[in-house]
């Protein structure tokens, strides 16, 4: 499966049967790291709402909710792959970028590409039935 597949699955969108297979796995994951919370139940269950409405934000504000991390996802490609549970090593962002097609001269500095694929990847969730507020995609 490609990267942005496997984004895209984590999201419940995209193949069928991907989005299947993501809204358990999410919701178990949900569930495991929210065992430390006073509501793993309830983080659960948001996560599971999420990925049937395609809602990108209440999604990973749910596994923000639950991640002992403090992200910065909303403008972070480093910090959304890692909400993700997703390798965000340089090399795994290029192999991305190479996927979704970012211009080599955006590939050259490695910031640009990070803001690049940031807002590549939020509008790929959109096209592709992700629920991501216009603020996201400027």
């Amino acid at each position: 499966m490609s990267i942005f597949g496997t984004i895209l699955s984590k999201f419940g969108l995209g193949d069928g049967d991907a989005a299947a297979e993501a809204a358990p796995v999410a919701a178990e994951a949900a569930a495991a790291d929210a065992s430390t919370a006073e509501a793993p139940t309830e983080a659960a269950a948001a996560v599971v709402a999420a990925i049937s409405a395609g809602d990108v934000v209440a999604h990973l504000e749910a596994l923000s909710a639950a991640h002992d991390e403090d992200l910065n996802w909303q403008v972070s490609i480093v910090d959304l792959m890692k909400l993700l549970s997703m390798d965000s090593s340089l090399t795994a962002r290029k192999a991305l970028a190479t996927e979704l097609a970012c211009p080599e001269e955006t590939m050259a500095e490695s910031a640009d590409m990070n803001v690049w694929l940031h807002k590549a990847v939020l509008t790929k969730l959109a096209e592709n039935g992700g629920n991501v507020p216009a603020s996201l995609l400027d």
